[in-house]
């Protein structure tokens, strides 16, 4: 969506420019996005200390990369509105649960369930919901484990439960992520089929690596597996 027509829906919402309002909603805002940064910084500790932990404990790290980010202000309006909803404080912490996100890529995809687990054991992360794209792939062949969860974050006179949205994934399928997400610079424009079908036939390749490295990986000398044990 064009960013100035966003923007322009949005000024009429407000109904009129009132500076004092304004600057009061600003002001609202910034102490919002405070408390989301909080609860990433939170969540990015939990996955840095399990890191060393298995750095130092163990024979293999079930983390690769740990990355995060805000979501931006035009694209939270443009969310907003997409739902229907009025552009309130209120709605953004009730209604949107990836302003605030986290992104891990793991080797194998045992380890995506098992870095989950380790942080919903965590007695001040509770889980809010799991869309798993990984049994249940989107239409364009993304895959992913997305996981929200509401994290505690103590401040100096009370303890805030944030949510934040993480994305568990792959390295293989963060690769096919990125570049289909460049593919779709324009957002206004749309991929021929044919395009379309042969990305997701990438990623079904993508996806057929993924266990095939995970299979030879398994049958090395001492290997440690986390596949979940049922």
């Amino acid at each position: 969506m064009n960013t100035e027509l966003v923007l322009s829906n949005a000024a009429k919402e407000f109904g009129g420019f009132e500076p004092q309002k304004f600057i009061h909603s600003a002001l609202e805002f910034q102490q919002l996005l405070m408390l989301y940064e909080s609860g990433i910084k939170q969540l990015t500790t939990k996955c840095e200390i399990l890191e060393d932990e298995f750095e130092s404990k163990h024979q293999r790290n079930p983390i690769s990369t740990i990355s995060s980010r805000i979501k931006e202000p035009v694209s939270i309006i443009e969310k907003l509105q997409r739902k229907n909803l009025e552009l309130t404080l209120e709605n953004i912490v009730g209604k949107l649960y990836d302003v605030a996100g986290i992104r891990i890529t793991c080797p194998f995809i045992s380890d995506v369930y098992h870095v989950m687990k380790m942080l919903l054991n965590q007695e001040d992360v509770s889980l809010i919901k799991v869309k798993d794209y990984i049994k249940n792939p989107k239409k364009n062949g993304y895959r992913s484990l997305h996981v929200i969860v509401k994290v505690g974050v103590y401040f100096s006179d009370q303890k805030r439960d944030i949510p934040v949205e993480i994305q568990i994934r792959t390295i293989a399928m963060d690769f096919w992520a990125s570049l289909e997400h460049q593919l779709h610079y324009k957002k206004d424009y749309k991929m021929p089929e044919d395009v379309e079908q042969e990305l997701r036939a990438i990623a079904d390749t993508i996806s057929n690596t993924d266990l095939r490295m995970q299979n030879i990986a398994k049958n090395l000398p001492d290997f440690t597996d986390y596949t979940p044990q049922d």
